[in-house]
């Protein structure tokens, strides 16, 4: 959530950031108005209570007709106390029902409007011409197939649909991928995990998934337990309720974990091979710092993730995240998307978003400030990054590396993690 004094003390900034987004400015109106509320009904609740200490401490010392006064207001004073104390809980209640609605004030270099209003910062490479070298590329289902890497009947049969089996060479491109990728993370400075991939309510809420997204997740209510839609979850959860020393931050850490997805809303869109599916392996980036450093922190999170396509030699692009499209948690957020070219367009691969303290305030992570004077606490800033989602990964590899052949090039920075291999050969002919 956003810190609540922005609201009584720059309401403006709220509004401009609801309509970047596209969402009702009426809801910074209600959200003061239920504050306002809320802080009336704190303040009648301590004034009661400030009243029934001091009768407390005048009725040993009363006596007669007077001593008969003071009880007789105590006791009236103990319900009255009941009352105002019920009705704090409640205005308390509803703001914080409403807060948990508005999302971060989204940054105001972040482009305004929906999905399709995104701005690009910069194109790395290009998509090769096919027609040049005389062939028409196959996607990547079609070379999974050849190459006895990706089995998606399979997946059918046992899972249902957008589910898949990697066999293999498949299943070996997605072990180096992963081993790449957490070594690379290791040598930028994150310390490697393998986290739960089953979280509690409070987790799931309190990294914003619970709200806009709510609905791409799956929940097991036998437990009341939700499966992640990706290991950001558990790494914002990871400090919860711990107070950080400011000399320890930045503290990075680079995740290994299986993702589910419900992929709701995107009935019709992807269906074909393993670029949208309902569970898949990733390897996630993620940050805990200061509100300052949170901004240079997001730069080099980006800088890695191009580092990272740039040594899977793929062409790609970064955009600008626009305001609509950020999610509940970010501020601001960059994608690196992948030329994909049977698709003829680039698709998203990466991306990583500063979540500034929105996070850290739901899930109590604070960071104790030392001033020589005095010291003092202040709420964390999480940020996140996606390294490597493998399949889209796969998907980019085959359909930019292959060859007329069927078989598919391997980039020089994967072939230590695939036995020296420097291309995979269609099944039953080599490799």
């Amino acid at each position: 959530m956003i810190d609540p004094r922005l609201l009584r003390d720059d309401p403006d900034r709220i509004r401009a950031a609801q309509l970047r987004r596209g969402e009702p400015e009426s809801l910074v109106d209600e959200l003061r108005a239920s504050d306002e509320a809320r802080r009336a009904a704190i303040a009648a609740f301590e004034r009661l209570r400030a009243e029934q200490k001091q009768l407390g401490r005048q009725v040993p010392q009363s006596q007669g007709e007077q001593r008969a006064e003071l009880l007789a207001r105590t006791k009236q004073l103990a319900a009255e106390v009941r009352t105002a104390e019920a009705a704090q809980a409640a205005a308390d209640a509803a703001f914080a029902t409403l807060m948990a609605t508005l999302p971060n004030v989204a940054d105001e270099r972040a482009p305004a409007g929906g999905e399709e209003d995104f701005v690009v910062l910069e194109t790395h490479g290009r998509g090769r011409d096919f027609d040049a070298e005389g062939f028409t590329p196959r996607d990547h289902l079609e070379l999974g197939t050849l190459l006895a890497a990706i089995d998606m009947e399979r997946g059918a049969k046992v899972s249902g649909a957008r589910f898949y089996f990697l066999t293999g060479v498949g299943a070996m491109l997605e072990l180096a991928l992963v081993q790449m990728a957490m070594e690379r993370a290791q040598q930028w400075g994150f310390t490697p995990v393998v986290p739960p991939t089953l979280v509690k309510p409070r987790v799931m809420d309190g990294t914003g998934f619970l709200g806009q997204a709510a609905a791409d997740v799956y929940h097991l209510p036998r437990d009341d337990l939700y499966l992640v839609g990706t290991s950001e979850v558990p790494l914002a959860a990871y400090h919860a309720d711990e107070i950080l020393e400011a000399d320890s931050l930045p503290r990075r850490y680079a995740a290994f974990s299986p993702c589910f997805r419900r992929e709701a809303g995107s009935y019709g869109k992807d269906t074909r091979g393993i670029f949208r599916v309902h569970w898949f392996d990733k390897v996630e980036m993620f940050v805990y710092t200061t509100l300052a450093d949170s901004y240079a922190q997001h730069e080099r999170l980006l800088a890695y993730e191009r580092e990272w396509l740039g040594a899977l030699e793929l062409p790609f692009r970064v955009i600008d995240v626009a305001a609509g499209d950020l999610g509940l948690s970010a501020t601001r957020k960059f994608d690196c998307e992948a030329w994909i070219p049977t698709q003829g367009r680039y698709r998203e691969l990466t991306s990583t978003s500063n979540c500034t303290q929105f996070q850290a305030r739901r899930l109590d992570t604070r960071v104790r400030t030392d001033t020589g004077a005095s010291t003092s606490t202040e709420p964390a800033a999480t940020l996140n990054g996606t390294l490597c989602a493998v399949p889209r990964t796969i998907v980019a590899l085959l359909e930019n590396h292959q060859q007329a052949d069927g078989s598919v090039r391997v980039p020089l920075a994967l072939q230590p993690y695939l036995q020296g291999r420097d291309a995979l050969l269609p099944a039953g002919t080599g490799e």
